[in-house]
């Protein structure tokens, strides 16, 4: 196994000025800010930025690596103190606005969900991996259906994000945009004869989606539960 090297005291505190430059200019001006203007701020020459982070996806991964530790560990302890769905949608609610902090965040970590060369889908993973985890428990609870994948709920999350960004929601709003949403993770049950039959069907016709009795009241124990946490 091959150990990196740790990098020379000027070497680091190069990087640490990239990375706390970059934050800074995502907060200001989104993840799509320019570069160059990350490496002036941080006092670096564009060489030394592109030696550390050779895109703009490197150097994304690298400065949001804080907000997935600590989502994670949320989601651990949500686990403990909530029942199954409510940790699931609160985790999601708490996800979904947390992914928002910088402008088109949500649209770049969507464009690298399925781009295996991109370093933000490896930083993507260990978020899928949990929401895995957090849905095969709800499952066992009989609170989801068996169909849904954690794939699914992952991309749900970030429209969902991408949406409170879009529309400027503040928490509250953020909140409600998303348990509306992911209510339908506790009473979706696909009955459409096949794939694409979307047009024309009104509400309660034939093959359309619907709650069947019992799976509101899942619902709201799951959407209550994670409101408990706030």
């Amino acid at each position: 196994m091959v150990t990196a090297r740790p990098l020379r005291a000027d070497a680091q505190r190069n990087r640490d000025a990239i990375l706390i430059a970059a934050r800074e200019a995502f907060e200001a001006d989104g993840v799509f800010a320019s570069l160059d203007a990350i490496a002036l701020r941080a006092g670096v020459g564009n060489a030394t930025l592109y030696r550390n982070f050779p895109t703009r996806d490197d150097l994304l991964a690298a400065v949001i690596e804080g907000f997935f530790i600590r989502a994670l560990t949320e989601a651990d302890e949500l686990s403990r103190t909530l029942p199954p769905g409510g940790a699931l949608v609160e985790w999601l609610v708490r996800v979904s606005w947390g992914m928002r902090i910088w402008h088109d965040l949500p649209a770049c970590l969507a464009t690298a969900h399925h781009d295996d060369a991109s370093p933000l889908q490896s930083a993507n993973a260990p978020l899928v991996e949990r929401v895995g985890v957090l849905l095969d428990t709800a499952k066992a609870a009989g609170e989801v259906a068996g169909e849904i994948t954690a794939d699914e709920v992952f991309e749900l999350v970030l429209a969902l994000s991408w949406g409170i960004d879009r529309f400027g929601d503040d928490e509250a709003k953020a909140r409600r945009r998303t348990t509306m949403a992911t209510a339908g993770i506790f009473a979706w049950e696909p009955q459409l004869d096949s794939v694409g039959d979307l047009g024309g069907s009104g509400s309660g016709s034939e093959g359309s989606p619907g709650l069947q009795p019992g799976q509101a009241v899942v619902v709201q124990e799951g959407l209550e539960g994670g409101r408990r946490s706030r």
